[in-house]
């Protein structure tokens, strides 16, 4: 086989795994694992059901591929608090990253949510080691920020759980959100004016001390 024949292999592989991993999101949003099946997946997919068991083998190891998918974007949110950076605006660029996945991948949210919520069966062990190592090396750093003065000496693992909370909650609990809003749907302006108020309540009440003016959403604050 020529190169340029591999490569054009390759690169309907890479297509058909995108998307069968965002329909394979969807439907375990919706259904959950018990009640997805490959058959509803090959269809959002509009693949034959046979791609999926080519490409992932089983349903069970195609949710784990959606499971590493959604870690992956949220541990690179998660990078942005480092030791390096002023506090206002590594916490606002989380906080920033985290709501345009809100956004962006509400059903990413939804899929992390439904496996928590029945006992993590298949993330128990990565919850324990890699997401507690991960968690702790963000707590140092927010420590150091304390001790800096640049902020104050808050939980820092329950900050993160905070932050969490915050942002999620508008991808796990869209439709509440559209209800009390009266929306069909959430609009960029909703999500900009979310990212602000929780931008602000976060650095007012980490008494966070230092950081340039900025922008976040629609709105222009500088950090107290």
């Amino acid at each position: 086989m020529s190169k340029r024949a591999q490569g054009r292999g390759g690169s309907i592989r890479a297509r058909n795994e995108a998307r069968i991993l965002v329909a394979a999101e969807a439907v375990f949003a919706e259904a959950g694992f018990q009640g997805a099946t490959t058959a509803a997946i090959a269809a959002r997919a509009k693949l034959p059901k046979a791609n999926l068991h080519y490409y992932f083998g089983t349903k069970r190891a195609l949710y784990r591929a959606v499971l590493a998918n959604i870690l992956d974007l949220w541990l690179g949110a998660l990078d942005a608090i480092r030791a390096d950076r002023q506090p206002a605006e590594a916490l606002r660029d989380y906080i920033s990253s985290k709501m345009h996945w809100s956004r962006q991948r509400p059903n990413a949210s939804k899929v992390f949510a439904n496996e928590i919520l029945h006992g993590a069966p298949q993330l128990g062990g990565y919850l324990a080691t890699d997401l507690r190592r991960r968690v702790g090396q963000k707590a140092t750093v927010l420590r150091r920020w304390a001790r800096q003065g640049l902020m104050d000496p808050v939980d820092p693992v329950h900050l993160v759980f905070t932050l969490w909370a915050m942002t999620q909650h508008y991808a796990d609990f869209e439709m509440q959100v559209r209800a009390v809003l009266g929306r069909r749907r959430l609009t960029e302006a909703d999500y900009a004016a979310a990212t602000d108020t929780i931008v602000k309540l976060v650095l007012d009440g980490c008494g966070v001390t230092s950081g340039p003016p900025h922008k976040t959403g629609q709105g222009f604050r500088r950090s107290p």
